[in-house]
């Protein structure tokens, strides 16, 4: 692996795609394919690869984007047409994180880029290698190949390019091209502003149509500001145009009120009404009394019923109180009554000595450690107290040693006054074989010579005794 990298050409550039499954650093090969990389680079500045999804992901061989559509079958360089493959002779589809150009045959590159999942070298010469994928953000490219995809190598779920960040660019004059999107923008209000207009020369009565047209609006222009009637648009002498009511005699016969008027007015109708909620309000709380009046005078059967429910309820929950405690009662003047039959009945069993002995043992020893002082100047003098009760002891029993020799009494301090004896480890000169000790071990070796002819022995003589059972 580290051979294919010192042949790999050093890099010029970086980019960062931040995209829906982790970060992604791609070193430029700027010097061996400058037209990718600046088309790349160019389009990454503009935002353009900004919310691109990955629309196919081949397991094990290249997760592919860069198509605004999202089809496959769109996208466009800032050439404004498609630029020539870059094939270098030193960079080569030979493992996974390489960034290279999709096309759809020779020639014919566009925004659309793929990353390698593989080594795929059935895709050399075919495509433009102009990058890699750096650092520890290959790792985030392998989630790529873990993603699930339909039967069309889509992803189920959209895996996107959030944002693209140029952290060294290898072209110092590309620069965001914002003139481009105002001009579109342009194009698209003109486009709006345009009216559309008739085109009377295709109509056979086109002449016709023309004139009544330029009438109409003529019509529409003089009576925009006001209602039209029939007064007005009918040449009729029956009908006047003149009004059947002039306006000042309405007004004089209607006595229109003042602004101060009206607005006294409508001070005096929102008091009113305010006062009369207000005795609305008062007279509520006697009308609800006389409706729960009413209410329980209609509904006291009803009532009586809840109540019985509630009263048998509560009895039977005192019976069932009752019941309880006398049971626990009971329970427990049988465990008594048990506990007093139990006790003359259980046999009395003899005691094992040994366990009366062991028992004993224990107590003697719970009362020695009672007698222990805790720690402190106390338990110092107790500890040399009882060294020198053992040396008394012992200097007692090399005593009663001396001065009876000859008793054979086994006493449990005998071993106090046994001197230690042990076996003299001098040379031994020889050893007689046919005396077995504690430390003899046999040796047996096969292939020894008198091994050998006692096995020789062992067939002879059982091939005799064969031959003679058979001849008897």
């Amino acid at each position: 692996m580290s051979n294919i990298y010192i042949q790999e050409p050093p890099t010029s550039g970086k980019v960062v795609l931040k995209t829906s499954f982790g970060d992604i650093e791609i070193e430029l090969w700027s010097r061996e394919a400058p037209k990718a990389c600046k088309n790349f680079v160019q389009l990454c500045t503009d935002g353009y690869y900004d919310g691109v999804l990955f629309h196919r992901i081949v397991k094990g061989f290249i997760a592919q984007g860069g198509d605004p559509t999202g089809t496959g079958a769109g996208g466009e360089s800032i050439y404004g047409h498609p630029f020539k493959d870059e094939i270098h002779s030193r960079l080569r589809f030979n493992r996974r994180g390489l960034v290279a150009m999709a096309n759809a045959g020779k020639d014919d590159n566009g925004s659309q880029f793929f990353f390698t999942l593989g080594s795929t070298p059935e895709l050399q010469t075919k495509h433009t290698i102009f990058g890699k994928v750096a650092g520890d953000t290959i790792f985030n490219l392998t989630k790529l190949n873990e993603t699930l995809v339909d039967t069309e190598d889509k992803p189920v779920y959209d895996q996107k390019i959030l944002k693209t960040i140029v952290l060294n660019s290898p072209f110092p004059d590309i620069v965001p091209r914002v003139e481009k999107k105002t001009e579109k923008t342009e194009k698209l209000s003109k486009k709006k502003e345009v009216v559309a207009v008739k085109n009377f020369k295709l109509l056979s009565f086109g002449e016709e149509a023309e004139e009544d047209e330029e009438e109409l609006i003529d019509v529409v222009k003089e009576f925009s500001g006001r209602p039209k009637s029939t007064h007005d648009v009918l040449n009729d002498p029956q009908l006047s145009s003149e009004p059947a009511v002039i306006d000042n005699e309405l007004t004089d016969d209607i006595n229109i009120p003042s602004s101060d008027q009206t607005s006294k007015i409508s001070i005096d109708d929102v008091r009113s009404k305010l006062s009369s909620n207000s005795k609305n309000k008062k007279m509520l709380p006697k009308s609800i009394e006389q409706s729960n009046e009413e209410d329980s005078d209609d509904y006291e059967l009803g009532k009586d019923l809840k109540e019985e429910k509630k009263r048998k309820a509560e009895e039977i929950r005192k019976e069932i109180n009752q019941i309880k405690s006398q049971l626990s009662k009971k329970k427990k003047d049988k465990k008594k009554d048990l506990d007093i039959d139990d006790t003359p009945s259980m046999p009395i069993l003899p005691i094992n000595p040994l366990k009366q002995q062991y028992l004993e043992n224990i107590k003697m020893y719970s009362s020695k450690k009672s007698d222990i002082p805790k720690k402190g100047s106390n338990r110092e003098e107790f500890a040399l107290g009882l060294l020198e009760k053992f040396k008394n002891k012992l200097h007692n029993a090399i005593q009663s040693s001396q001065e009876k020799p000859s008793e054979t009494v086994e006493e449990d301090d005998d071993w106090k006054s046994h001197p230690l004896q042990f076996q003299k480890d001098d040379a031994v000169l020889a050893k007689d074989a046919n005396k077995k000790d504690d430390d003899w071990f046999e040796i047996y070796d096969p292939r020894s010579a008198i091994n050998k002819r006692k096995r020789e022995l062992n067939k002879l003589n059982s091939k005799t005794d064969k031959d003679k059972k058979t001849k008897v």
